[in-house]
């Protein structure tokens, strides 16, 4: 069965300028798009390794966005709770993507990082995925692919702003 998004494109919105309705709207598409996402997650992770748990891929990529992170640091990133980011490190370790080291600040801490081999795994399913939105946008202009990154950006920042 397959879920269908309310259609709303830019130029085509039937609803005007009502931010109430362009709210609704974007609400039933934002979880479509969500859910649409986490099972993605789920083929990206199985892209790195069979075992892969999706959180664990998550955390691939905010080492690879942001560098070495300590612990707390990497939990905030990934918003998710400590004991959550610990499980993922741990599992990507033992797979030998992730590595711990003494956080030279603090001797105490630990600070992660992705292993040459994390790192070209993450690229490999990262290549995988961009190819799929090639295809799957290939009738988007360049103009529609960025306006629409531009306003995913926006729409992210202001999660974030909402986050602090």
């Amino acid at each position: 069965m397959s879920e269908q998004a309310t259609h709303s494109a830019p130029g085509h919105l039937a609803f005007g300028d009502d931010r109430e309705q362009a709210i609704r709207i974007m609400e039933v598409n934002l979880g479509v798009l969500w859910r649409r996402t986490r099972a993605d997650a789920h083929r990206a992770a199985r892209l790195v390794h069979p075992d892969l748990d999706p959180g664990a891929y998550v955390v691939l990529g905010a080492l690879q966005r942001r560098g070495s992170l300590r612990l707390t640091d990497l939990a905030a990133e990934i918003c998710a709770g400590k004991p959550s980011a610990s499980r993922q490190v741990s599992q990507l370790e033992s797979l030998g993507m992730v590595r711990r080291d003494a956080d030279p600040a603090d001797g105490r801490a630990q600070s992660i990082s992705l292993t040459p081999e994390g790192a070209r795994q993450l690229h490999a399913a990262q290549s995988a995925r961009q190819r799929i939105f090639h295809d799957m946008l290939d009738d988007w202009t360049g103009q529609d692919l960025a306006s629409f990154a531009a306003l995913l950006a926006r729409l992210n920042e202001s999660y974030a702003k909402d986050r602090n």
